[in-house]
């Protein structure tokens, strides 16, 4: 019985972190500014708004680990959610045309990179809770 838990358990984070790394890359590709070189800068507003989607991907695999029970359905729920997280991040970007998310980040502004987190980690409360 403690194998099984232990083997179910390494292949639940083996499998999130796969998919949490798929999904920020896929992210720093969407973005117009290379995300890693902003951060090594040291631009802060990059790192928390990257960060802020990492946090966001890792809470839906949470909740998509918490809810269910085989590694398919984990992985079609997680799925699922970082796809509606990574909609809401072009949702932010589109409903927000005079805020010029990208540039703004590109350009330093903190509180534009601390909303684009907040709006990430609000976003993944939102889809694990309807996932779950």
């Amino acid at each position: 019985m403690y194998w099984h838990q232990l083997a179910s358990s390494l292949i639940c984070f083996a499998v999130s972190i796969f998919l949490v790394l798929l999904m920020v890359f896929l992210f720093c590709r969407l973005t117009r500014y290379n995300d890693w070189e902003e951060i090594q800068r040291g631009n802060v507003a990059a790192a928390l708004a990257l960060g802020g989607k990492v946090l966001g991907l890792a809470n839906v695999m949470r909740f998509a680990i918490m809810s269910n029970m085989g590694a398919v359905e984990i992985v079609a729920w997680g799925m699922a959610g970082m796809v509606l997280l990574l909609l809401v991040y072009l949702a932010f970007e589109w409903l927000t045309p005079r805020l010029k998310v990208n540039e703004e980040i590109a350009g330093g502004n903190v509180a534009v990179g601390a909303l684009s987190m907040v709006f990430s980690l609000a976003a993944s409360l939102i889809i694990g809770a309807s996932i779950s």
